[in-house]
């Protein structure tokens, strides 16, 4: 059971209301069956951009189409029914013109029944953050490292330190004051993301930033040691089920050669009823 009982789905101002409280519990998910895995746990679940990487094997989040994250959102939809869920714009669907944004926002919304959104950007995205939240379109924002823009920050590197963080504090008060009601904090030092906490009046959500923060999130498959190939330092892994997957397929593949899979008890003789 979860640690905090739901007697319905949360809405963005539910999360809103958590800033200093109990901390606040998601994951991403991508599927159905890992959405009912988690519901009774999280307080909301994003379809993260990153099932381009995770599921599609694209090598970053640039690839991600629109299309891609409604066919996930509502997949993990259909898994849901205690967690709110908060889908990612993907890149170039949110950056050209508010209007734009409310476009494809709208249609997200619409098409899988997704709580809120969620895109990336601080100081330059307030306006459109502003222009969503005023036409009724919950905004979760993401400043830090933004994996959308990983060409031109360089890289998946630790963001804000020395002079840089007050730009990183703007970003945060910026959105806070647009609207958004929450706020995920990526890849920063974990004093800066202390400040941030301390600096907006909506939760801050974690992923390798602080413990400090008003929630954490991480991928899935990262945390449950399926994404094997790729360990960030900020990843706590709580199972090794790649590992234990390869084991299993190994064993699968030795068996079938060995014909010893399937067994009698796996296949069906011609008196047995059918079923």
């Amino acid at each position: 059971m979860s640690a905090i009982a739901h007697k319905s789905v949360p809405l963005p101002d539910d999360i809103r209301a958590r800033k200093g409280g109990v901390p606040i519990v998601s994951l991403t998910a991508y599927t159905t069956p890992m959405a009912q895995l988690m519901d009774a746990h999280c307080d909301f679940v994003l379809v993260g951009d990153s099932v381009g990487m995770v599921l599609h094997g694209l090598e970053s989040t640039l690839g991600v189409t629109l299309e891609m994250m409604i066919l996930h959102g509502r997949a993990v939809k259909r898994g849901l029914s205690r967690a709110m869920m908060v889908v990612d714009m993907p890149f170039g669907s949110y950056e050209e013109s508010r209007e734009q944004a409310f476009r494809n926002a709208a249609r997200i919304m619409a098409e899988t029944g997704a709580g809120a959104v969620k895109l990336e950007g601080g100081v330059q995205m307030a306006p459109t953050i502003a222009f969503l939240t005023g036409r009724g379109i919950p905004v979760m924002a993401h400043v830090g490292l933004t994996p959308q823009s990983i060409n031109t920050l360089g890289g998946y590197k630790v963001q804000g330190r020395g002079a840089a963080g007050e730009a990183l504090l703007a970003d945060a008060r910026a959105v806070a004051e647009a609207g958004a009601f929450s706020v995920v904090l990526e890849k920063l030092p974990a004093a800066l993301a202390d400040r941030v906490t301390e600096a907006v009046d909506i939760p801050t959500i974690g992923i390798g930033a602080s413990a400090g923060c008003d929630g954490q999130i991480l991928v899935v498959d990262d945390m449950l040691g399926l994404f094997t190939a790729f360990k960030p330092k900020f990843v706590k892994r709580y199972a090794s089920l790649g590992d234990e997957a390869e084991a299993a397929i190994a064993t699968y593949a030795a068996e079938v050669r060995a014909r010893a899979f399937p067994a009698p008890e796996h296949v069906f003789a011609d008196t047995e009823p059918m079923k």
